[in-house]
C-alpha cells in the first residue's frame, strides 16, 4: 500500500468516517538516525510503526498518509488539531498524556536502562551508575528524568554529545562512557552495534501505544484488536526481530517482558 508523505488538516472523525474518506493519517515524527520504527526513505522497510498500521489500513481498505511533525511535543496539538488520525512512531503511554488524548493497548514495551560499550562494564546498580564518569542522555526527556533521579539534580549529565552522535558513536569515541537511554532505542542500537550492553533499568516499565482522540473510541477498539491479532499470529514478533534484530526478543524477555 502507498504511502504519501502530508501536512494537511481535516475534520475530526473515528473510523467511520476515515473508512468513508478512504484514507487514515498517522502524525510521527521521524529520527533519522533511529529509522527502526519510522523510516520514510525505505519503500521495503518503512520501519516497525508504519508497517503495523499499513496493515491496519488494508484492513480497513483505506490508504495510510503519513503527516510528518517537527517535534514530540508537537504531536497531541496536532492530533487535537485534526492534522492527523492517530499518532504512531515510538510515541509513550503516559499518565500526563492520557489527560488530553486515549492510547490504544501497548505495542512495543519500553522504559529507561543504561547502555554502556564493551570493553567497558555492564552497569547494573545505581553505585556503579554514579560512579561513571560522563554519564549522557537527551535534555527534556523521560529519559532526562530518570537520570536526573538517580544521579541527584546537581550531577553533571551531557546533554551535547547526544545531539550530535547516536549512542553507539558516543560511547565508542569515549565522549561519553554510559548513556541513560530508552529500552527500544538500546536494542535497536545493539542490533546496530553487538559490543553495546543493556545494563541497569531505570524507573518503572512503560509501553509504546498508539495515540487517538478521546471522541474516538471505534478507531481505537479497532487498532486494539489488529495489535492483539499479531501477537495471537506471531506476526508481532517477526515484526520485531525484522526491524530489532534476533536478539530483541531475548532481551526483551530478560527485561522481564512477555515475548508472545
Amino acid at each position: 500500500m502507498a504511502i504519501s508523505l502530508a501536512a494537511a488538516s481535516a475534520s475530526a472523525r473515528d473510523l467511520a468516517a476515515i473508512r468513508k474518506d478512504g484514507t487514515l493519517r498517522v502524525l510521527v515524527v521521524p529520527l533519522e538516525r533511529e529509522p527502526e520504527f519510522v523510516d520514510l526513505g525505505s519503500k521495503t522497510r518503512p520501519g516497525f510503526d508504519v508497517e503495523i498500521l499499513q496493515g491496519f489500513a488494508r484492513a480497513q481498505k483505506v490508504a495510510l498518509e503519513v503527516v510528518t511533525i517537527d517535534g514530540w511535543d508537537q504531536l497531541i496539538p496536532a492530533l487535537l488539531k485534526e492534522r492527523g488520525d492517530v499518532i504512531g512512531g515510538r510515541f509513550t503511554d503516559t499518565e500526563a498524556r492520557r489527560k488530553q488524548i486515549q492510547f490504544t493497548q501497548s505495542v512495543f514495551p519500553t522504559g529507561v536502562v543504561v547502555v554502556t560499550r564493551k570493553p567497558r562494564p555492564v552497569i547494573t546498580t545505581l553505585d556503579e551508575l554514579r560512579a561513571a564518569q560522563r554519564v549522557g542522555t537527551v535534555r527534556g526527556t523521560s529519559m532526562d528524568e530518570a537520570a536526573t533521579a538517580a544521579l541527584g539534580p546537581k550531577a553533571k549529565i551531557d546533554y551535547a554529545t547526544l545531539e550530535q552522535k547516536d549512542v553507539s558513536a558516543a560511547l565508542r569515541s569515549g565522549d561519553i562512557t554510559a548513556a541513560v537511554w530508552a529500552l527500544e532505542g538500546a536494542i535497536a542500537a545493539a542490533n546496530r552495534d553487538p559490543d553495546l550492553q543493556i545494563g541497569l533499568h531505570l524507573g518503572p516499565p512503560a509501553a509504546l501505544a498508539y495515540g487517538v482522540r478521546k471522541e474516538d473510541t471505534d478507531l481505537r477498539a479497532a487498532l486494539d484488536k489488529h495489535i492483539e491479532v499479531l501477537r495471537d499470529t506471531g506476526a508481532w514478533r517477526k515484526l520485531v526481530v525484522r526491524y530489532l534484530g534476533a536478539s530483541a526478543p531475548k532481551i526483551l524477555k530478560r527485561s522481564g517482558e512477555t515475548v508472545p
